[in-house]
């Protein structure tokens, strides 16, 4: 009687593909401080929430939801009409005009903020110029309007924010065939009936999503809420956590924040997804754009200029004059200073954030596996998150667990290595990275879109590692969009407020700190060097944008 002997089974594990690792890797760190705020906000040392909700929260949010939806309306407003104008009609000044009204975009709206205060306020050249014509004495003899108030502050912002709808909308607006505009004019439908009833609805998804961006960043912002002393969830978290010295409390309204983004972000996608048009003519023609003369030509020009004239004219022009008249305080060694910080935590934030941009989307490319391509859509969540958000996100846990590592070396050792990630610019490097990592990871894959699996898989088949196709192959054919990313985040991360005031080390100033703390001190003498500094940083950003939108 013989017995087989069988030999047992081998365990085959699933092999782990490196790149596929590396995608979950990044991905976790850029979801970690949204995960950590709601983990925090659920589970907070000390449960402020009834507190919250019976004397502050309601406040924040009637003025969090009163600026978002003002800034929404009118943005959208200014920009659309601002849009359908420059796409529809020639009048004089058109061509300048068309692309002049993208440079708001770099003028940061709390230093739009600093500038419209110092120009209307009782010192200021408008009312000295009133007080002037007019004989007034002082304050009591005229009425003049309240200039730090929620008005204001919507005004503002609109100014600054504007361009994002007027750019989708007049994308939007160039698309339309002229065969619908034919059709409409044979039914004797009127210029503003034209616009209405066809070119809007059309254009209708755009500008609902520039108008979303506008309303996310108007959350997003500190700065110019906080200068003209309105009280938002934005700066209830630095309330709460800098001046109360409770965390989770902070932790819990930056939850609600990012509910409202979330909501937001659902609305946007929403009204694109129920809003499909397709152009069914096999000949698209463009619209041809109306002549226009006399009074009413004047009055397009006037109401392009308008805009831009109050978003960047204004602002930059009170900048510049306070930064001609006081020279000396380009000779600050605090200025240069604050700007060597800004180049290199900008600097490394932006080759950081590109890196990991290409990384992720070659390594979802190559992989076969579902969870990095579910993950990769999901990361993009931190552009629309505050920068308070990500900051109480990144250092409460960054904190617990520098602590951690610095008191196990100390017990180890003997050796106190301090606060080596929160006490240095670590934390805000992240924060950068985290916050812009969707700038870095849409300029890859639309980058990488373009090019041809082909060249990917003939490379492969001469020995190439996957390693050195991308480096060989699609580095060299996406260069110019991972420098176009480079440079956008660089210029995002110097304006960058919120998240930079939170997460930098102890007298550790940046050019947009400085901007603050020399403005909150209504030494806009001191603040316009930097601030011109930052101006012309975007200025560099919009010249990009208008160059990729010709």
């Amino acid at each position: 009687m013989s017995v087989t002997e069988t030999t047992p089974a081998r365990v085959r594990l699933p092999r782990i593909s490196p790149w596929s690792a590396g995608a979950l890797v990044i991905a976790a760190i850029v979801l970690m401080p949204i995960l950590s705020v709601f983990g925090i906000a659920l589970f907070p040392s000390d449960n402020i929430w009834p507190h919250l909700i019976a004397t502050t929260l309601p406040r924040y949010l009637a003025n969090t939801g009163i600026v978002m939806v003002g800034v929404g309306l009118l943005s959208g407003a200014v920009g659309t009409g601002a849009a359908w104008l420059v796409s529809r009609y020639d009048f004089p000044g058109r061509r300048w005009l068309e692309w002049l009204l993208l440079l708001p975009l770099a003028i940061p709206a709390y230093v739009g903020a600093y500038a419209l205060v110092d120009f209307l306020e009782y010192a200021g050249p408008v009312q000295t110029a009133l007080r002037g014509v007019f004989g007034w004495q002082s304050a009591q003899d005229y009425w003049f309007p309240q200039i730090r108030s929620i008005g204001a502050a919507i005004l503002v912002l609109s100014g600054s924010l504007f361009p994002y709808v007027y750019l989708l909308a007049r994308n939007a607006f160039r698309e339309q065939s002229a065969s619908s505009e034919e059709v409409a004019q044979s039914l004797s439908t009127g210029a503003f009936g034209r616009f209405w009833r066809v070119g809007l609805p059309l254009a209708r998804p755009a500008i609902v999503a520039g108008m979303a961006i506008a309303m996310m960043e108007s959350i997003n912002d500190f700065g110019t809420v906080d200068y003209f002393a309105v009280q938002t969830l934005t700066t209830g978290i630095f309330s709460v956590w800098l001046t109360a010295n409770n965390a989770g409390g902070a932790a819990q309204i930056a939850s609600v924040v990012l509910l409202l983004v979330v909501l937001l972000v659902a609305m946007e996608k929403i009204s694109r997804r129920k809003m499909r048009f397709f152009n069914l003519s096999t000949r698209h023609r463009p619209v041809p754009r109306k002549p226009m003369t006399g009074s009413l030509a004047w009055l397009m020009t006037l109401a392009c200029a308008l805009p831009f004239a109050f978003g960047f004219v204004l602002p930059a022009g009170v900048i510049l004059n306070h930064a001609v008249e006081n020279a000396e305080y380009w000779r600050d060694d605090d200025l240069w200073q604050a700007g060597l910080h800004t180049l290199v935590v900008g600097g490394l934030a932006s080759v950081l954030t590109v890196a990991a941009g290409v990384f992720l989307v070659y390594g979802v490319r190559i992989s076969r596996r579902p969870l990095p391509r579910l993950l990769m859509p999901v990361t993009t969540i931190g552009y629309a998150a505050p920068g308070a958000v990500l900051g109480v996100g990144i250092l409460i846990p960054l904190a617990a667990l520098d602590n951690t590592v610095a008191d196990a070396i100390w017990g180890a050792t003997g050796w106190d290595p301090g606060l080596v990630m929160t006490g240095t610019a670590f934390a805000l490097v992240l924060a950068y990275c985290v916050r812009f990592f969707a700038i870095g990871q849409g300029a890859a894959d639309a980058a990488m879109g373009r090019i041809s699996p082909n060249l990917s898989a003939a490379a492969r088949s001469l020995g190439r590692t996957q390693g050195q196709v991308l480096r060989e192959v699609y580095y060299p054919l996406m260069r110019g969009s991972v420098a176009s990313a480079l440079l956008l985040v660089f210029v995002d991360c110097v304006k960058e407020l919120p998240a930079t005031l939170l997460l930098r080390p102890f007298n550790y100033e940046t050019l947009a700190t400085r901007v603050h703390e020399q403005a909150s001190l209504e030494n806009l003498g001191g603040a316009s060097p930097a601030a011109m500094l930052v101006i012309g940083v975007g200025l560099l950003a919009v010249g990009l944008l208008a160059r990729a939108n010709r």
